[in-house]
């Protein structure tokens, strides 16, 4: 599987109408995203947010006319288990529905798993939709194997003005 050309690199905000599209594209993201014109504001205060942490990056893949065409956030946690080593989490993983299957995740994947290494990280995690077949493969053609249950609480958004 030969990938077309990519560069990955932190995004810009200039990225965030591409990277909300390829969140958005897909059954589950089409049901919680707001592809809007213009942007929801929740998603710059995300970005900057993201942006402004040491332990969290946003990363695209750019194709050749500079426009981001994968995306994923690595978030870098520390904590005891391990014997004190820090584990990466991968979280958010799209690619441009276009070039499903081409490799670029693949490149990406690997530019995450490497870039966990170069952080310390003694583990990296992910988790996937038990829906999306197709990613848990793609995960496992990487090395990924599913150990863990994960489980998750759905929170209601707060209230607005509430801190």
């Amino acid at each position: 599987m030969s990938a077309p050309p990519v560069r990955i690199r932190r995004a810009l905000a200039a990225d965030l109408p591409a990277i909300v599209r390829m969140l958005a594209d897909d059954p589950l993201g089409a049901r919680r995203e707001r592809l809007e014109d213009p942007l929801p504001d929740s998603y710059r205060q995300a970005f900057a947010a993201i942006e402004q942490d040491p332990n969290n990056e946003l990363v695209v893949a750019e194709g050749a006319d500079g426009v981001a065409v994968a995306v994923l956030q690595l978030s870098f946690t520390p904590g005891l288990s391990h014997q004190g080593g820090w584990r990466a989490t991968i979280e958010g993983v799209r690619v441009d529905s276009r070039l499903r299957g081409g490799g670029v995740g693949h490149e990406l994947l690997r530019w995450a798993i490497e870039r966990a290494r170069q952080r310390g990280c003694r583990q990296v995690q992910l988790t996937t939709d038990k829906t999306r077949t197709a990613a848990r493969r793609f995960y496992e053609s990487l090395g990924f194997v599913a150990s863990h249950e994960g489980m998750k609480l759905a929170l209601a958004p707060p209230p607005a003005g509430a801190a």
